[in-house]
């Protein structure tokens, strides 16, 4: 590795990968791409998750989970930073990357392996780049190992016949707020992208190249969908971050509203559910029923959020307090931190 790059080292049909992909084209950040291989999954089979992407730092490390990364890369590169600097827009920016990194990916998981068109697409896509089987990558028998072993997750990530109602209405509703607001040189927080953006480009831009999710984009959301495929590199962008006021409006509190009636009350049904030792979350919103084993690791998504909350000083909890009960989200968010356990 040429000293003082990065490697990252994922897949294109990885809505993350590619999310921290076009993170890294923004801030400039020297790196190569690499498609993950068998040698390249054995070499970071050490780390927790065991998921991609995965970053190798120059002094050649591995390193993984991309809000973490992105973090990180704050610390270590100061320029061109994706953090908004008023405090308040950088927690509600926290917030909107985490509904697109937990939310988002559902019906993008439903969309992909629901479908046979949708299924052939996407595993031929994917198992000539993410070889997950002994099989030789690229051949027949790795692309359907691939597409079984996706089909056989679906029941345990919530894609099912019960829910598929509610992921279809909450990617209308991604798409209805982003739509009205989306342009040339409109991101959330200002002229200039944020984290909670390429967390948004990375499922988004998944949705608008697999062939269902992509017809319904292009017919409701044209320009959501222009928006999507300039984010990819976006490297020669120069803007700033809007006013709190502004950014705490428009296509922010258009997403806030899908955390607050949405979101939120599934992550504390979940964390409910995980505390109770139930075998099973039930929640009606909008009219429809979403149930799901609860997950751990999603009890820990709502203890950061509202440990983030509370760390807020006092003004900036004042300044968010008007649009977050607007929107629905400041009863699940003003609430003790870490009331849930973690075990």
């Amino acid at each position: 590795m040429t000293e003082g790059r990065y490697r990252l080292i994922g897949s294109t049909a990885s809505p993350y990968a590619i999310k921290l992909r076009a993170l890294m084209r923004y801030r400039r950040i020297p790196f190569d791409w690499v498609i993950m291989t068998r040698a390249l999954r054995k070499a970071t089979e050490h780390l927790r998750p065991n998921l991609i992407p995965v970053l190798q730092y120059p002094d050649g490390t591995f390193r993984g989970e991309t809000t973490t990364l992105a973090y990180d890369l704050e610390r270590r590169h100061q320029v061109r930073s994706v953090i908004p600097d008023d405090k308040a827009v950088a927690f509600v920016c926290d917030l909107l990357e985490d509904l697109a990194d937990e939310w988002a990916v559902k019906p993008l998981f439903l969309y992909r392996w629901w479908d046979p068109e949708d299924q052939a697409y996407v595993s031929r896509w994917a198992g000539e780049e993410w070889s997950v089987s002994e099989a030789v990558t690229g051949s027949p028998e790795e692309i359907e190992q691939f597409r079984q072993r996706q089909i056989s997750r679906m029941a345990i990530l919530g894609a099912t016949a019960e829910n598929k109602p509610l992921l279809e209405e909450s990617y209308l509703r991604m798409l209805a707020a982003f739509e009205p607001y989306v342009g040339m040189t409109n991101y959330l927080f200002g002229s200039r992208p944020s984290l909670a953006d390429f967390a948004w480009f990375g499922q988004l831009s998944e949705m608008a190249t697999d062939p269902t999710p992509m017809r319904i984009m292009r017919e409701k959301a044209p320009f959501t969908d222009h928006w999507v495929r300039r984010l990819d590199d976006a490297s020669g962008v120069e803007g700033d971050w809007y006013p709190r006021e502004q950014a705490l409006s428009g296509m922010a509190e258009a997403l806030l509203r899908i955390a607050g009636e949405l979101y939120l009350p599934f992550l504390v049904a979940n964390a409910e559910a995980f505390a109770k030792g139930l075998d099973r979350l039930e929640i009606n919103v909008w009219g429809l029923p979403y149930a799901l084993s609860p997950f751990k690791y999603q009890v820990k998504c709502l203890q950061q959020l509202r440990d983030k909350f509370a760390a807020l000083d006092t003004e900036d909890r004042a300044a968010l307090r008007p649009v977050l009960e607007r929107t629905g989200c400041w009863p699940h968010l003003n609430q003790a931190p870490s009331v849930f356990p973690s075990s």
